[in-house]
């Protein structure tokens, strides 16, 4: 008896991704309404644009400088340095700052601008604590600093800031 060969005939399979396509049609709008997108806070800096040079006086311009150090902060006006407030256990004195600020805004009230000069090394929450120091006094509502009540008042100091690198 004679043996029939078989042939095997291979048949095209069909891959079924409708309940993949289904999957996706809800997985996607879930992931993208549940999402939570990076939050960007941006500090406002008013940088000098070149060649915006300003009208001639006879008087020189007040400069005001606040150096952020590892050792503390120091208050000048470009050439000297007229106050030191020195950093105890590596934190620094942000309300000395503005109430020293505070005094020479009362000297020189029209002046709006105001440089922070960083080292290297500073972290970036005291950069932004010496940002919010130069621009903003907060006095408590009575004058007493150590009453625990919520009351202040706010004054603004000097709100237009350039930073840059410390010598």
């Amino acid at each position: 008896m004679a043996r029939k060969a078989r042939k095997k005939t291979a048949e095209a399979m069909e891959l079924d991704v409708t309940s993949f396509m289904n999957l996706m049609v809800v997985l996607i709008p879930f992931l993208l309404a549940t999402a939570v997108f990076s939050q960007v806070s941006i500090q406002e800096l008013n940088l000098p644009t070149p060649g915006s040079g300003g009208s001639m006086t006879d008087t020189p311009p007040v400069v005001i400088e606040v150096v952020v150090r590892k050792e503390g902060l120091e208050v000048g006006d470009g050439k000297t340095i007229r106050y030191r407030l020195p950093a105890e256990e590596g934190e620094y004195d942000f309300a000395g700052l503005s109430r020293t600020l505070l005094d020479m805004k009362l000297a020189n009230p029209d002046k709006e601008d105001i440089t922070v000069l960083l080292e290297p090394d500073i972290r970036y929450n005291d950069m932004i604590a010496a940002m919010d120091a130069v621009r903003m006094y907060r006095a408590p509502a009575n004058g007493d600093e150590d009453n625990g009540q919520a009351g202040h008042t706010d004054h603004v100091l000097f709100p237009d800031i350039a930073i840059g690198d410390a010598p």
